[in-house]
């Protein structure tokens, strides 16, 4: 029973429930990117170069011919879809660089303060000094002048 309240103590921390609702979070992100990638940019893209889908495009690797990869997949063919993978590719560079983007913002948010300094240095002797101090306590210069 122990072990049981250990999980429910472990489970009820921030940590764990920020951590759940960040993958929920990614998993509809990463969504919203395919969708971006595959019918939002890749369209276009693809007319530029010559009305190229990108999604259909494959390397037949077998003896059976296809037309198209969804035929290739019905009938069983091996197939190198590079395709795919190059609007995968463009998926992870899109997440890639908005993490990178939500890391350098919470970072900055995170940074703390810089505390006002306490000392000085002593022109004299160049030792490190109160900021109110009018004598210096290493060399004994006077700092008021």
């Amino acid at each position: 029973m122990r072990i049981i309240q250990e999980f429910k103590e472990f489970a009820a921390r921030g940590n764990v429930v920020d951590l759940a609702v960040g993958l929920i979070m990614g998993a509809a992100f990463g969504k919203v990117v395919s969708s971006l990638v595959s019918d939002m940019l890749m369209p276009p893209i693809g007319r530029i170069m010559g009305n190229i889908d990108f999604s259909n495009l494959f390397v037949n690797l077998s003896d059976t011919p296809a037309a198209s990869l969804a035929e290739a997949k019905n009938l069983g063919l091996a197939t190198v879809n590079y395709g795919v993978f190059i609007n995968t590719v463009i998926d992870f560079l899109i997440v890639s660089l908005a993490v990178f983007f939500l890391v350098k913002v919470v970072n900055r948010l995170r940074a703390a303060p810089k505390a006002a300094p306490t000392t000085k240095e002593c022109p004299f002797c160049r030792s490190a000094i109160p900021l109110a101090a009018i004598k210096c306590g290493h060399c004994t210069s006077d700092l008021s002048g």
